[in-house]
């Protein structure tokens, strides 16, 4: 009896602490965003927390009329370094779409606020927004998951990200978020 509580013991606690991730450091620091996808519960909330915190502070230092450009040129350098970087981690984790990813939420999330004012109403909208559509994942985004290793882990969340800007537009335009 008291070996099976042991074994018991010891399955949960296996499950409860995962083993760390053998991927290469670079594919690690891309993929966690630096860690943050190690924060629980929801790494993928935290990710793009993370995203819009630090879009926030970058984009005060950026002249208005560069923002557009420069948060479309995070978007992409995140989603080009994204890709590799979740393909060694999802590789290294032996899972298809690992919950310590978050490097997706952040290009997503970039997306997500393009064209945005840098106030908190329209950076709290593209937050809501974009975690929405992609814990939802409406069609045709949830057939995007099935692209091969990164390229469907990122690729999923760019598209929640676009939805989420459409949306984000439409209330920027009719004076909804202003």
């Amino acid at each position: 009896m008291g070996e099976n509580r042991s074994r018991v013991s010891e399955i949960t606690d296996a499950a409860l602490s995962p083993e760390p991730v053998k991927a290469p450091l670079w594919a690690w620091s891309v993929a966690t965003f630096f860690g943050v996808g190690t924060l629980y519960p929801g790494p993928g909330t935290w990710g793009s927390l993370a995203a819009v915190l630090l879009w926030w502070a970058a984009a005060r230092f950026a002249p208005v009329q560069w923002q557009v450009a420069l948060c479309i040129l995070c978007a992409v350098i995140a989603t080009a370094i994204g890709i590799p970087a979740a393909t060694k981690f999802a590789r290294a984790s032996g899972k298809k779409d690992p919950q310590q990813v978050v490097i997706d939420e952040v290009a997503g999330q970039l997306i997500a606020v393009i064209g945005a004012p840098v106030a908190w109403k329209p950076l709290l909208a593209g937050f809501i927004l974009f975690r929405l559509f992609d814990m939802t994942k409406p069609p045709p985004i949830r057939r995007l998951e099935g692209l091969p290793e990164g390229t469907g882990i990122v690729v999923d969340d760019i598209g929640a990200g676009i939805y989420a800007l459409i949306i984000m537009q439409l209330l920027l335009h009719f004076g909804i978020l202003l």
